[in-house]
């Protein structure tokens, strides 16, 4: 069994860049943990997590509840951005 903590990183609704750490952490193991090989997958990682993070504190000091869109929140989102 996952812990809490994995199951909340798992959770689209909770984590908007699931899929940004699963191709980090493949690349990772794909070309044995070098970190230089996969420097691309961290920067969209970071630009993943700093793009939400932006929304989150945006839609705090607005009072939106919940302070992170859900999955399909966020899907239209970026679709309304291109």
């Amino acid at each position: 069994r996952m812990s809490r903590h994995a199951q909340k990183l798992r959770d689209h609704d909770i984590n908007p860049c699931v899929e940004e750490t699963d191709a980090t952490t493949k690349c990772m193991t794909d070309n044995n943990y070098q970190k230089h090989m996969c420097s691309d997958y961290f920067l969209k990682y970071k630009n993943c997590r700093k793009f939400w993070h932006d929304i989150m504190m945006q839609r705090r000091r607005n009072g939106v509840k919940p302070e992170m869109p859900s999955a399909n929140e966020r899907k239209k989102i970026l679709e309304s951005m291109g």
